[in-house]
């Protein structure tokens, strides 16, 4: 039993902590890691919640993993099943195919009286066959939840919604209609569920922008796409602009996650300044300047409805919507610009998507008050644009979507083994004071990034937290998103500022003079230059790499080339000598106050 680990979930979290343990295992801590997968295969929601025509809105800059990467000619952003594919190679790579045990489910965890922990599981030996009776059990050292955010669907209650499958009073119709249905988004899964349905599509986070971006391919007959509070709608790529009639258009974008520069903003940040969330509000203050500038708008990138309120419009409030492909027909009934600054400046919708190929409008509404008798839906009363717009329209849906997002539940933690969740795992969201033996990989959800590369970060945490290798104590955690108290989701995180914290924490941060001293200028520049990549965690400290330069001199200086002298001027220069400043004056601040016998935390 000494050693064992029980990993929960075959997905990226899982496969990656699984890899971890095996390259970390000593005499002193000789890890045994199986994982226990529900599903036949590995790849989690990236294989059994895919869809047609889905790609990540990461980049694989960001995305793969820090020694196991793709070509450089590979296209930046993956299909899902190219996603999964990439999982399966790692997998064989690793030699982690013997380590995965599938069709087993997890039905209890509960502690053994020395302390360890007993996992009773159950088996299928068919992709639809039914669960033995009997569970069989594991008795680990310890346990690894990777099961991810995205398994358990959440379904608001909708009054009336039943409606919409037998409405009263409606005549038939002289021709066929479809067959009225109502259904989760993980059960959507390719364009022919939509094609001449009138569709309704609740929630307005990327799938469900995706969603509605596919109903209007597949030809849908209407599209309604319903929102609580609006979204922040950016591109997954900096591109198609047009400025004093100069078009920026390029074969190969800049991914927008690799835009924030590591020195000044998550290197060498004051702890004072990290407190204030400044850095976060500053960016918010020009970005939104230079959006209205290029696009007419503050409210996203050429986005002109669906504006999330002022307080809350922002990196560091909410998760950044990179499904964009949506909003050209969203925009349609609101975008309204002077001529004059249209030919200063303009954003560039895809032929396809414009006039005269395609003059198809996605409504947006507010989310349903409920569903009358007749099917007809009434919307929640609001004061918002796109209310006023909704308010005269007559919408029955034969077709309701939830784009509601995911819940999570750990029904199979024993109650009275006193285990915690991810929400009051107060070691970095991964694991509890005290309670070392169980974590939660992969439970937090960046702003702006992606959960592998965050996953590979939090299995280094981990680990180095069991051998006793972590910094203590912990600095305090100023990399949450700025979530109300009453918030639904609370495990938002700033990408770069959580990877930085957990670099630090396991001492695999570099100082810039190790960095030139070891390695050399480029790797320097690369790291003052580049975003929070996992391959420069990996440069020093207890999970360096031999692969990581090569990585970093390559494909990672790539990303900061592709930007060009004006880019990098202006979204790495400028930004970094402005937070330097900040730093360097909250520095001198705080030696002044520890002067007069004050403390900086």
């Amino acid at each position: 039993m000494k050693g064992k680990v029980v990993i929960v979930g075959a997905g990226p979290s899982g496969l990656v902590t699984c890899k971890s343990l095996l390259e970390a295992a000593d005499d002193d801590f000789p890890f045994d890691p199986v994982i226990l997968e529900q599903e036949g295969d590995v790849g989690g929601t990236f294989r059994y919640r895919a869809y047609d025509h889905s790609n990540l809105v990461s980049s694989k800059q960001l995305t793969s993993f820090s020694d196991f990467r793709l070509p450089l000619s590979h296209p930046d952003h993956l299909t899902l099943g190219e996603y999964v594919q990439y999982l399966e190679k790692y997998a064989r790579h690793h030699h982690l195919s013997s380590r995965i045990q599938t069709h087993c489910k997890v039905v209890n965890i509960r502690r053994h009286a020395s302390g360890s922990h007993i996992v009773s599981f159950v088996r299928r030996h068919s992709p639809f066959g039914e669960w033995e009776s009997k569970p069989e059990t594991i008795v680990a050292q310890y346990v690894v939840l990777c099961a991810g955010l995205h398994v358990l669907p959440s379904i608001p209650v909708v009054p009336g919604v039943e409606h919409v499958l037998n409405p009263l009073g409606v005549a038939r119709a002289s021709t066929p209609r479809p067959i009225p249905t109502v259904f989760h988004s993980a059960q959507y899964k390719s364009r022919s569920q939509l094609a001449g349905r009138r569709v309704l599509i609740l929630g307005t986070g990327e799938t469900g922008l995706d969603l509605a971006y596919e109903a209007v391919k597949a030809e849908a007959e209407e599209v309604v796409l319903c929102s609580r509070s609006g979204f922040l709608s950016f591109p997954k790529a900096l591109n198609d602009f047009e400025l004093f009639g100069f078009k920026f258009q390029s074969d190969r974008p800049v991914p927008i996650d690799s835009l924030i520069t590591n020195l000044g903003e998550t290197a060498y940040v004051h702890p004072w300044v990290a407190r204030s969330h400044i850095r976060w509000f500053v960016s918010d203050f020009v970005i939104k300047r230079v959006l209205w500038l290029l696009t007419g708008t503050q409210a996203g990138c050429n986005q002109w409805v669906g504006e999330l309120q002022p307080e809350r419009l922002g990196r560091a409030y909410v998760f950044l919507n990179k499904s964009h492909k949506a909003m050209p027909y969203l925009n349609r009934p609101y975008r309204n610009r002077p001529w004059y600054l249209e030919y200063i400046s303009r954003y560039i919708d895809p032929p396809e998507d414009s006039p005269p190929q395609s003059s198809f409008t996605v409504h947006l509404a507010p989310f349903p008050a409920y569903f009358s008798a007749n099917g007809q839906v009434v919307f929640a009363q609001s004061k918002r644009k796109d209310a006023l717009k909704m308010s005269g329209m007559d919408i029955r849906p034969d077709t309701v979507i939830y784009a509601t997002g995911y819940t999570q539940q750990f029904d199979f933690l024993d109650k009275e083994s006193g285990y915690s969740t991810p929400g009051n795992a107060d070691l970095r969201s991964i694991a509890k004071s005290g309670d070392e033996s169980l974590a939660f990989i992969g439970y937090v959800r960046p702003g702006v990034g992606a959960i592998p590369p965050i996953a590979e970060m939090q299995a280094f945490f981990w680990i180095s937290l069991i051998k006793g290798q972590v910094v203590q104590p912990l600095s305090p955690p100023h990399y949450h998103l700025l979530a109300k108290d009453d918030a639904r989701i609370k495990y938002g995180v700033d990408h770069s500022s959580y990877m930085s914290t957990l670099a630090k924490d396991i001492q695999a941060a570099p100082g810039l003079f190790n960095l030139w001293w070891e390695y050399g200028a480029h790797v320097l520049l690369c790291y003052c230059f580049g975003a929070a990549f996992t391959p420069f965690y990996r440069l020093v400290g207890p999970f360096r790499s031999r692969v990581a330069p090569q990585i970093i001199k390559t494909e990672l200086w790539d990303t900061i080339t592709r930007r060009g002298i004006i880019g990098n001027v202006f979204m790495g220069l400028i930004p970094m000598i402005f937070y330097l400043t900040l730093n360097l004056f909250a520095l001198t601040l705080g030696c002044m106050w520890q002067l007069l016998g004050g403390r900086i935390e």
